[in-house]
């Protein structure tokens, strides 16, 4: 691997951001219908120097802010929800090193991000009582290193990756990250994911079958959540950015396929509308779906703003802010996904239903990215915070 760009500032950070998103739009359908795994795209990413920005300046990166961060996803996700999803743990797990890492190993997995290389996840386990309920175990041996075993589901990322973040418990259940190379001996990932949305982020299986892992590779994450955190918030923000972008990219698609391909109605041209784009009822919705966007993208940038605040000064009760103004925007992003995905074939007509034209990701996209955690248990906690100031939990998906 050559060696990637190193992203000054904000500013070049979201200008290299939708420069790319330009770039990786013009492939996007294609890449869906036929499930090509974007290797190369991934690749244009690390070399971007994008996936390194949020690297403190201490150690050489852009250090930039939450609603920098949001932003670079929101544009990702307006032109391919799969593309924008891979890195999303990439982001999570340099952040757990922020927090929990040692010095000597920010330094050393820092040093690894300027250069390009990308973290994928293994965290999900399939047939659990629960979400946190894991199996994975990570044994300590004689010599100080430990070894994982377990088998891990929906690892998005770990593909494309250099180091795979693994969720695991020490024999005191306690809860820890280990970053392991992705050509570690007794490390194997299944290209096995066959979701109907996000096709092409190869979200499959990660086996781990006596895996040996250095000592100075694991990160005792459980202390993340002994006091106030920003763990949950900054991954969920990550989240309601690729819904509020596939909202976005929807409109997008609706507002060109309208104007340039649908026909009018024949009642709306008994009315004098030359075009599908003057026809009043199709006005009148497309600007009801705006109002969704433009509301959708205000929630998340003050759910972005809320976090870039708490993290300044942390506090139980700012933490908390944070969590429920993200958890607000989520539901409110993830719900507009979904309606615009489905809006779009509603104002574009019949011929918008070709599957050729593969127009039906954004729903997809949406339908599958919104059940990555219930929006029901976030409406719940932030009607708790309204009506009784209860702080919400701290489990990380808030």
């Amino acid at each position: 691997m050559s060696a990637a760009h190193v992203i000054a500032d904000d500013a070049e950070a979201l200008a290299v951001a939708a420069s790319l998103a330009a770039e990786f739009r013009k492939g996007a359908a294609e890449r869906d219908a036929r499930r090509l795994l974007p290797h190369a795209e991934v690749e244009r990413l690390s070399a971007s120097g994008l996936l390194a920005v949020s690297v403190p300046a201490e150690f050489g990166g852009a250090d930039v802010g939450a609603t920098t961060l949001a932003e670079i996803f929101r544009l990702l996700a307006t032109a391919d929800a799969s593309l924008a999803q891979i890195p999303q743990s990439h982001f999570v797990y340099v952040s757990v090193l922020r927090r929990q890492g040692t010095h000597e190993q920010r330094k050393f997995f820092f040093s690894e991000v300027l250069a390009g290389r990308r973290f994928g996840n293994a965290q999900s386990e399939a047939g659990t009582r629960h979400v946190q309920d894991l199996r994975t175990r990570l044994a300590p041996q004689a010599d100080g290193s430990y070894v994982l075993d377990g088998v891990k589901q929906y690892s998005t990322g770990a593909l494309f990756a250099d180091f795979i973040p693994v969720l695991a418990r020490a024999e005191d259940d306690t809860l820890h990250v280990a970053y392991v190379p992705r050509d570690a001996p007794g490390l194997t990932v299944v290209d096995d994911w066959d979701g109907m949305g996000q096709r092409t982020t190869a979200s499959g299986t990660v086996r781990l079958e006596s895996v040996p892992v250095p000592a100075d590779r694991v990160v005792p994450h459980h202390l993340t959540f002994r006091g106030p955190q920003l763990h949950g918030a900054v991954a969920q923000l990550l989240h309601t950015a690729i819904d509020t972008g596939i909202a976005s990219g929807a409109l997008a698609e609706a507002v060109e396929f309208v104007r340039t391909k649908s026909r009018p109605w024949f009642e709306s041209v008994d009315e004098g509308h030359a075009t599908a784009a003057e026809d009043s009822l199709l006005i009148q919705r497309f600007g009801e779906l705006a109002i969704r966007v433009r509301a959708a993208e205000a929630l998340l940038r003050e759910a972005a703003r809320a976090v870039g605040t708490a993290d300044v000064d942390l506090t139980d009760d700012s933490a908390a802010a944070a969590s429920i103004a993200v958890a607000t925007a989520k539901v409110a992003a993830a719900e507009a996904a979904v309606e615009l995905g489905s809006a779009l074939f509603e104002v574009a007509g019949t011929r918008s239903a070709l599957d050729s034209l593969g127009l039906h990701r954004h729903w997809r996209d949406a339908r599958t990215h919104s059940l990555h955690d219930p929006a029901r248990w976030k409406v719940q906690h932030i009607g708790r915070y309204v009506l009784n100031g209860t702080r919400p939990p701290r489990h990380g998906l808030l």
